[in-house]
């Protein structure tokens, strides 16, 4: 059946009715029956799902889940049942959250079934029947007409007028004229055939009788379904880092419990079940329980500030794919461009002008070297609008309380001609009262021409009716005996034919659309019927007056070229893959800057069809633009990307686009014109379908990974501070009494620590972020230098002073002269410093991670309140373990003097100072290079 498809647009009638089995009259009831058994229902069927139960489970045994699980289990066992409740109540709000976002996206197969009607009209043994759409087959004669959803594949067997919206599977919005006669071509794609109808399209005018050739999952809409729905989940970048990030910290943990253990018990000689739990406290003290509530924190913050961007996000974990985007595969039409086509010159013989104003809004004037003209400062340029607005069935709605956008009612490239029209200030209402339409010879692909005919109130060129011609530019010129000259007419001839040709193939090089205006006065002499009925395109589209060019254009967004601009700078290349032509296509991305070279490879859907996967790859390495692709073509290229190992971000808004939406590591809808199937199946949504959106998203991702880094490096830093003292009681053989107990410790990680860490997870984007290339997909959020930077440098000023504070409340009473104490209040004053100290170093520590190189009085200080708030909150905590009696039993606590209080404010000034002298010599350093 698959090659019976292939070549069915070839076929005459009688070779269609052949090859489906059918005729004329139909599908017999006897044949229905039969073939309902063999092809089963005409519906898009949905992939077996995961139970509920079990979506819901697999949020809590990723491996950072499964650490806490163990975690918290541990902390029961060592005596220290509310810590173990704690931690695992972290991983069940957490499981909770990310379930409740996985439950909400991934809808995508609901919203493809809304699309396709409920009943559709054929014939049956020789009679008009109504049925349910689900009831079609392949051989049902199918009719359709204006405003109908088409229910399946077919091929046109007779077609009036009929032009077809198939921009639900191209992304192009320009309604598409068909043809019922065989199409013999081999160079179309499928959706390029003027004589198929594919299921998922709608009818913008015209009617037809249609051939069913393909249903449900065998129609070119089922096998995008197919494609959406079998698409196997892949884990997001940061998900794979998470889990990385749990191995390497259960093997920090787990290595960090195995050396007190053994010290414990060969320096201190403490027992065996003594040193056991000692050393399960501090695999609890290096496992980070904050990172989960980070990560969410960070994330949704970024979720919030990017829904003032205009980017509403779905699923989290995509805020942090987006930083690490490395290619942006982008449509074309209502992404870069706004969808909204113009007029942007006009073309007479001795002039040219400019038209200003974007969009289907009036604003905007007609130039000739940069002055305005009026239509009726020029008689050919008022012939011309006046022509192209009549010769035109489309109709503007302006902005209203339901739309704040301007609506097209019929085809956009017609919509912009009244609007050209209009700047030049004519009256189109007026225009028409004075000009009525009496007839209309449609358009169609055979001829590329529009022909309307008007009654005149007053006489023009020798008579009141008057026919308006609009068409591609050739083709009315060969038509054309004649060409208006500065209000004259004049024979055509080689020179303006020359002439003519010259500024087409100008402005089509550029990308633009032009159409050609004619006129011919309708006299009443002559072989001109007098019966309207009777007039017909041989009649009327002769001896014609060519009068000018109009050229259009969908013209890029203003805010799109800086955005380009910003991703050549942040090293993330631009793929264009649209469903327009090639021509266009270019001109649109060197305008905007995606290609620099002067002459980028374009890949159309055909050549795309026929080369290899190596071709592609190789194809992609460059600059490279793809033309009229098919939706599975776009998901080719998006994987081979993946496979070259780019994270891919894809930008779409039709059901055409929903696999390569799903396939891509991240996933772009337009709000505005993006379908629902497109909406369900992406990660993301721009609200305002721009470009632009996108990049400020990506610096948001960026921003993420960037606050996860300092997270770490925040924790773990005060980790190397709180081993230290451990292990100068274990190394000293018990002459130095433990000046960190295992209840302080986790005071520090779950307790103070936790706020100003989660702050770290709101910071905003550094200046620079977007001047660095992607992260590589080996790199890591635990690397080599993070570790060396929390380790040896934050977390060794840390060590050095929090053990200066013990020693400090140790001289205070008589030490070296008396021995350190290892009870009493002294010990426990000592403890408290040591706690103490380490907290104010975690103050200025956090200030310091929030930025990478940038000084923080730059950024400011008292910048991110929730960083502020948090160190408040954790010198009121450490107040209240020192001060109340219950937390002084529990963390072998004791209130301290005001010389050590004093110390203690002084602490994160020079904590502070050093890093600022460190990151000043690393901005030289670059400035330098």
């Amino acid at each position: 059946m698959e090659e019976s498809r292939e070549k069915i647009y070839k076929l005459q009638p009688e070779g269609l009715y052949k090859e489906l089995k059918s005729d004329a009259n139909g599908l017999a009831s006897s044949e229905v029956e039969e073939r309902r058994h063999t092809y089963g229902k005409n519906e898009i069927r949905e992939a077996k799902q995961k139970p509920l139960l079990q979506v819901f489970l697999g949020n809590f045994i990723s491996l950072m889940a499964l650490l806490l699980w163990v975690g918290g289990g541990i902390a029961i066992f060592a005596d220290m049942p509310e810590l173990g409740i704690a931690i695992w109540l972290v991983n069940v709000i957490n499981g909770v959250f990310s379930f409740w976002q996985e439950f909400q996206a991934g809808k995508a197969t609901d919203a493809l079934k809304k699309m396709l009607p409920s009943y559709a009209r054929v014939v049956r043994d020789g009679a008009e029947q109504q049925i349910l759409a689900e009831e079609l087959l392949p051989g049902d004669i199918m009719l359709i007409e204006e405003g109908d959803r088409i229910s399946a594949d077919a091929r046109l067997l007779d077609t009036t007028d009929l032009q077809v919206n198939q921009s639900s599977l191209t992304g192009e919005s320009n309604p598409v004229h068909k043809v019922h006669q065989a199409i013999l071509k081999d160079d179309l794609t499928r959706f390029e055939v003027p004589n198929l109808i594919f299921a998922g399209t709608t009818v913008t005018s015209g009617s037809a009788r249609a051939i069913v050739t393909a249903i449900g999952m065998e129609s070119e809409f089922g096998k995008i379904a197919n494609l959406t729905q079998n698409m196997k989940e892949e884990k997001s970048p940061l998900q794979k880092e998470l889990d990385l990030l749990t191995k390497q910290i259960s093997l920090i943990a787990l290595s960090i419990g195995i050396f007190f253990f053994l010290a414990a018990v060969f320096f201190v000689h403490d027992p065996l079940a003594q040193s056991f739990i000692f050393a399960l406290g501090m695999i609890v003290a290096f496992i980070p329980e904050g990172l989960l509530p980070t990560v969410t924190l960070s994330l949704a913050m970024a979720v919030q500030r990017m829904a003032k961007e205009h980017a509403l996000v779905k699923k989290l974990s995509a805020v942090e794919t987006l930083g690490s985007t490395s290619v942006i595969c982008s449509d074309k039409t209502g992404t870069l461009t706004q969808n909204e086509m113009t007029v942007s010159n006009v073309w007479l013989a001795t002039k040219e002008f400019e038209v200003t104003g974007l969009g289907y809004s009036s604003e905007g004037n007609i130039k000739y070297k940069d002055e305005v003209v009026r239509a009726v400062d020029n008689s050919d340029l008022k012939l011309l609008l006046n022509g192209a607005s009549l010769c035109s069935n489309a109709r503007i709605v302006p902005p209203n309380e339901e739309n704040d956008r301007y609506t097209v009612l019929g085809d956009p490239t017609e919509a912009c001609l009244g609007v050209a029209a209009q700047k030049a200030g004519i009256d189109l209402d007026e225009l028409m009262k004075e000009q009525p339409r009496v007839r209309e010879l449609p358009f169609d692909s055979t001829r590329k021409r529009m022909t309307t005919v008007h009654q005149l109130e007053q006489e023009f060129d020798h008579s009141k009716r008057i026919a308006y011609i609009k068409g591609a530019p050739k083709e009315v010129m060969e038509l054309s005996t004649h060409i208006m000259v500065n209000g004259e007419k004049q024979e055509m001839n080689d020179e303006y034919r020359q002439q003519i040709m010259d500024a087409n193939d100008g402005y089509a090089r550029n990308g633009l659309r032009v159409l050609a205006i004619a006129y011919r006065p309708i006299t009443k002499d002559g072989d001109i019927p007098t019966a309207l009925s009777a007039y017909t395109p041989e009649i009327i589209e002769q001896d014609l007056v060519l009068v000018g060019l109009i050229v259009m254009a969908d013209p890029p967004r203003p805010e799109v070229a800086d955005a380009v601009e910003l991703c050549h700078k942040a090293s993330i290349r631009i793929v264009m893959i649209t469903g327009d032509y090639g021509l266009t296509a270019e001109s649109i991305a060197k305008r905007i800057g995606i290609v620099k070279g002067e002459h980028p490879r374009i890949v159309s859907g055909n050549e795309l069809e026929k080369i290899s996967d190596d071709e592609l790859k190789e194809a992609l390495r460059d600059e490279v633009i793809f033309a009229r692709v098919a939706p599975e073509q776009k998901y080719r290229v998006v994987s081979a990307l993946q496979e070259m190992g780019e994270t891919v971000a894809v930008t779409g808004d039709g059901v055409n686009d929903s696999p390569a939406l799903k396939k891509a590591d991240i996933g772009v809808a337009m709000g505005i014109t993006g379908t629902d199937v497109a909406k369900e199946a992406a990660d993301m949504i721009l609200t305002d379908d721009n470009f632009a959106s996108i990049v400020k998203a990506v610096e948001e991702g960026r921003a993420v990974y960037a606050n996860l880094q300092r997270f770490l490096l925040y924790i773990l830093n005060s980790n190397m501070a709180e081993a230290v003292p451990s292990a100068a009681f274990l190394f000293s053989g018990g002459l130095v009494a433990l000046p960190l107990t295992v209840m302080q410790i986790l005071a520090i990680d779950l307790g103070t620590d936790m706020l100003p860490a989660l702050g770290l997870g709101t910071e905003l984007p550094e200046e620079g972020i977007m001047d660095q290339p992607p992260r590589s997909r080996n790199s890591r959020l635990l690397n080599k230098k993070l570790i060396l930077k929390a380790f040896l440098w934050y977390g060794m000023i840390a060590a050095v002073i929090s053990m200066g504070g013990y020693f400090f409340v140790n001289i205070l009473n008589g030490w070296p002269n008396v021995p350190l104490a290892s009870e009493g209040l002294v010990y426990r004053q000592a403890t408290t410093m040591t706690l103490s100290a380490i907290v104010f170093c975690q103050v200025g520590a956090v200030l310091n991670c929030r930025t990478n190189t940038q000084s923080i009085f730059k950024v400011g200080i008292f910048s991110n309140k929730k960083v502020i708030f948090g160190i408040v909150f954790e010198i009121l905590l450490l107040a209240a373990l020192m001060y109340i009696p219950f937390l002084q039993g529990v963390f072998n606590t004791a209130p301290l003097g005001i010389k050590e209080w004093i110390i203690l404010f002084i602490i994160p000034i020079p904590v502070v100072a050093l890093e600022e002298f460190r990151k000043s010599r690393l901005r030289k350093k670059k400035e330098v290079k």
